[in-house]
C-alpha cells in the first residue's frame, strides 16, 4: 500500500563515509527486516521503518515523480513500488531535497532506504551513494522562448540561464557556457520552470526527459536543443550500508526488464 508523501525539512548533517571493505565484514542493522522466508535473500534487508520501505524523493519532477490527488505518482514512483512490493512491505515516500539526496545525507543517515528522484549517477555521487544499475538514459535540454534566436549554448552569452541546484544540468553549464552567462540555481525544478514562464530567465537546461511536458504545458517555450551527455538514472542507497537492500533493487530491475513490465511502466509515461 502506498501512503501519502510526508514532507521533510532540509538535512544538513554530515555523513561520513565508511569503507566498504569493514561494512561489508560487519552491516549493521538500522531498524526492522523486510518479511522473507528463512534462508531468502530478502530476509537480509535491513529497513528503517519495520515493514516499510521508505523512499526519498524530491518532487515535483513529472513525468518521474509528482502528486497526484495527493498521492506520489510517476515512473521512478512506479519502479520503486516493484520493489516495496517484492520485499512484501509498504511504500513510503517522503519529499526531500535534492541536495540532501545527492549529498548523502538523507541515506545515510537513515532518514530513508532508498532514494529514487531521476538521479544521474556521477562519480562524485557514487562517494556517498551506492548506485543500483542504471534504468533510465538521459540527456540535457535546452529551453528557450520562441523567437528568441536562443538555440545553441554559444548564444547564451550575457543571459540568465536557470538550472536546478546540484544537477548534472549546472554541472554542464559550468563547463561549457560562455564565462558571461550568468546561471541562475533554483532549489527545485517547479520554481526553476515557474521563473522561465514568468520571463525572469531567459533560458533553462533541463534534462530532457521532463522538458517534453514542460514545453507542451507552455507553448510560447521550445526544445532549442538537446546535449548527449551519456547520463543514466539509478536507484541508491546508503554508502556500503545496506548491500542486500541493492542486490534486491537490482533483481527486481533485472527481472522488469525480462517479463516486460519495465517496458510497459515506460510506454505509460513516455509512450
Amino acid at each position: 500500500m502506498t501512503r501519502s508523501i510526508r514532507r521533510l525539512s532540509p538535512a544538513r548533517t554530515a555523513a561520513a563515509a565508511l569503507s566498504s571493505v569493514a561494512l561489508m565484514a560487519a552491516l549493521s542493522a538500522c531498524g526492522g527486516s523486510a518479511s522473507g522466508e528463512s534462508g531468502d535473500a530478502l530476509s537480509d534487508v535491513d529497513l528503517v521503518f519495520d515493514g516499510a520501505l521508505t523512499v526519498c524523493t524530491d518532487t515535483p519532477y513529472a513525468p518521474f515523480e509528482y502528486e497526484e490527488k495527493g498521492k506520489p505518482v510517476g515512473f521512478d514512483i512506479d519502479l520503486v513500488r516493484k520493489v516495496a512490493d517484492k520485499l512484501d512491505v509498504d511504500l513510503d515516500v517522503i519529499d526531500s531535497a535534492f541536495d540532501d539526496i545527492t549529498s548523502g545525507d538523507a541515506l545515510n543517515n537513515d532518514v530513508c532506504d532508498v532514494a529514487i528522484s531521476a538521479m544521474t549517477i556521477t562519480g562524485e555521487r557514487a562517494r556517498v551513494l551506492d548506485f543500483s544499475s542504471p534504468y533510465f538514459d538521459a540527456k540535457q535540454a535546452l529551453i528557450t522562448p520562441r523567437g528568441s534566436g536562443l538555440d545553441t549554448i554559444e548564444e547564451l552569452a550575457g543571459t540568465r540561464v536557470g538550472v536546478q541546484k546540484d544537477t548534472t544540468g549546472e554541472t554542464y553549464l559550468s563547463d561549457y557556457a560562455p564565462d558571461s552567462t550568468q546561471v541562475v540555481t533554483f532549489a527545485d525544478a517547479a520554481g526553476l520552470q515557474a521563473a522561465l514562464a514568468a520571463d525572469e530567465l531567459d533560458a533553462a537546461m533541463l534534462d530532457n526527459t521532463v522538458s517534453g511536458q514542460f514545453v507542451s504545458d507552455n507553448p510560447r517555450l521550445k526544445l532549442a536543443k538537446e546535449f548527449d551527455t551519456g547520463e543514466q538514472y539509478g536507484m541508491a542507497v546508503k554508502k556500503d550500508g545496506n548491500i542486500p537492500l541493492l542486490r534486491a533493487i537490482n533483481g527486481v530491475l533485472a527481472t522488469m526488464h525480462e517479463d516486460g513490465s519495465y517496458d510497459e511502466i515506460y510506454a505509460t509515461y513516455f509512450g
